[in-house]
């Protein structure tokens, strides 16, 4: 589908991302979150890094690879994943956050609906808390984020995973409904994260690729993910491996590293400052050729 004709921006797009002790400057390439799933269901990985060694290591390579920071989860959100406790989450990801936390040079996220999970990865020195549910799906998140001055990405997800692919709807999908709905969405949560205190420089969000979306939604999304931009806050995009890639391809069980990466190109030149993918190395290769031959066209207002 085609994207929609350019909207004057409201406010101008975010050039940095404020942490708990460092900030991250945006530039002309997005900078890229590396995702250690250390889970036994996750749909990318199916288990490979459950082990803290292994989740370590994974961590470690891809530091080495090129990620800017890492996101770190316990639970898998894919659709109809079995839920998990908060104790059991947090003694999956402990061991791991405490060591990247200790050995690595780049900001750690945490990505998780739980606030006890989440204070317990901000005492182990995470720096953000990354909410599928857009902080609101446990009433202390807010609470938690606050008291460690933590930044935050508020996601929007419409439904839960036992629920969100049943039957999404949006009204006028086909002429752009679902990214003005899902905008409408996060300028509401921005405004009530600000209402509560979280300081405006630390709120990142994201539209939610995959969560609670048709096939034909995340396409309309992704051609659209500029749109975001005009809430002032840094935008992150979750589009890597997922089930949309095999249906453009027409191939469910084609490997998605090079769909993921050509996702990553289109989002570059629409300036989306933060990109979580599974294939660091790639992207991060992909991006700087692209970068290096003219991909971006540097008058059209990227971030400098």
């Amino acid at each position: 589908m085609a994207s929609q004709s350019p909207i004057p921006a409201k406010e101008k797009p975010a050039v940095c991302w404020k942490l708990r002790t460092r900030t991250l400057a945006f530039s002309s390439r997005p900078l890229i979150m590396g995702i250690v799933n250390v889970t036994p269901d996750s749909f990318s990985d199916g288990g490979r890094f459950f082990s803290p060694s292994a989740a370590i290591e994974h961590g470690l390579r891809l530091e080495a690879e090129g990620a800017d920071l890492l996101d770190i989860g316990g639970e898998s959100t894919r659709p109809y994943a079995q839920p998990v406790s908060a104790d059991d989450e947090r003694k999956r990801v402990e061991q791991t956050l405490r060591s990247l936390v200790q050995q690595c040079r780049i900001p750690i996220s945490i990505d998780t609906s739980k606030a006890s999970v989440a204070k317990a990865a901000l005492e182990a020195g995470v720096e953000i808390i990354n909410d599928v549910t857009g902080l609101e799906g446990d009433p202390a998140m807010l609470r938690v984020g606050l008291e460690f001055g933590a930044a935050v990405c508020a996601m929007h997800m419409q439904g839960g995973p036992q629920t969100m692919q049943d039957n999404p709807q949006y009204h006028d999908s086909r002429h752009g409904g679902v990214t003005e709905e899902i905008f409408a969405y996060l300028q509401q949560r921005r405004d009530a994260l600000l209402h509560y205190g979280i300081e405006k420089e630390k709120i990142c969000l994201d539209p939610g690729v995959g969560f609670g979306k048709t096939h034909q939604h995340n396409l309309t999304l992704l051609a659209n993910c500029g749109r975001f931009l005009d809430l002032g806050q840094p935008l992150l995009v979750g589009h890597s491996h997922k089930g949309f890639i095999g249906k453009v391809l027409g191939d469910k069980e084609a490997s998605r590293i090079a769909g993921s990466v050509g996702v990553a190109l289109s989002l570059a030149r629409q300036s989306v400052q933060i990109l979580r993918v599974h294939d660091v190395a790639a992207t991060r290769q992909a991006l700087e050729l692209f970068l290096a031959t003219g991909g971006l066209d540097r008058d059209a207002g990227r971030i400098s």
